[in-house]
């Protein structure tokens, strides 16, 4: 490993430091460049905390989930991170950021660290900092990074690019558990959890996941290089059962470091790469290129939208100026 300087902001972070590491995750939500300049030095310590991403529709106890799991992970001496990811106001750019408010008796344990993020409009409901924040956390010597994002919808699945192991929560009664399924969700799931199992319904609910995951068995499998996802019912509120995710999410673990876990985690390391690519050249492009006026003046004159975005493309490969 590289040697980094104690007295940087990399050696602090690389020390454990609160202080350098919430510094470090502002600089990844306002995208800037000191964020990259300082994770470098210590980019060969990315890699070493286990990533788990919990999501599901609203209303079903993501966060009461997170709260319980952190408490459970804790009894076992593991130091968590934990990144809740909140929807931006589409008028203000800020969000609630309320699920801290459900973590409050994590708040005050050495062992945890909590930040919330607004979702800033992202795709899927995940911002691209998110990522940036999980390897800080990494980087921070955390054993254990928890990331809760806004929820699930039909095309809301971000959450697969920055975790390890992908924990779909619903509950009964919600009326969301035939919709989830509908929306591919047990292709997404490495864990499935029936939250509030201790209220009418969940039962059933659970019966339903069983024989939707095995009407889907070859798919979910080949997707997940032979891995069905579990069923753990339990009861966030209540602490029930919080040990059978731990034990199913450990379960999911060796199967990834038997099947290839490096070579997933590049596969979406490449992915990244090209994410941030496409943002750094579409933003040069639109701003410097006067491509926005070119765009304009097309549709006034009643240009359709595609045909303007092809003849852009193909006047910035050509390599003409604009």
């Amino acid at each position: 490993m590289p040697v980094v300087d104690p007295s940087s902001l990399s050696g602090r972070l690389v020390a454990g430091d609160r202080g350098a590491l919430a510094r470090l995750i502002s600089w990844a939500e306002n995208g800037d460049p000191r964020f990259a300049a300082e994770l470098a030095p210590a980019w060969s310590r990315v890699g070493r905390a286990w990533r788990s991403g919990v999501t599901g529709p609203p209303g079903a106890g993501k966060s009461t989930l997170v709260n319980a799991l952190a408490g459970r992970l804790r009894a076992t001496d593991k130091r968590v991170g934990i990144l809740a990811v909140d929807p931006t106001s589409p008028f203000t750019g800020g969000a609630l950021l309320g699920d801290r408010i459900r973590m409050e008796e994590r708040s005050s344990d050495p062992g945890v660290f909590i930040r919330s993020m607004a979702s800033r409009g992202s795709h899927g409901g995940l911002a691209r900092a998110a990522i940036d924040a999980c390897d800080a956390m990494d980087v921070a010597g955390i054993d254990e990074i928890l990331l809760e994002t806004v929820g699930v919808g039909q095309a809301e699945f971000d959450v697969m690019s920055a975790v390890d192991t992908v924990i779909v929560t619903l509950c009964p009664g919600a009326g969301d558990g035939v919709q989830a399924m509908k929306a591919g969700i047990l292709e997404v799931a490495d864990v499935l959890v029936v939250n509030k199992c201790d209220i009418a319904g969940a039962d059933r609910l659970a019966t339903d996941l069983e024989d939707a995951v095995a009407a889907r068995l070859s798919i979910a499998r080949a997707a997940k290089q032979g891995w069905q996802p579990p069923i753990v019912s339990l009861s966030a509120a209540l602490g029930n059962n919080i040990e059978g995710l731990v034990e199913a999410i450990g379960r999911h673990r060796a199967h990834l470091e038997r099947s290839g876990l490096d070579q997933l985690r590049r596969a979406r390391r490449v992915e990244q790469v090209r994410r941030v690519m496409l943002e750094h050249l579409g933003e040069r492009l639109w701003g410097a290129g006067g491509l926005r006026e070119l765009a304009e003046r097309a549709l006034a004159a009643g240009d359709p939208p595609y045909d303007v975005a092809e003849r852009l493309a193909a006047r910035v490969l050509r390599g003409a100026n604009p």
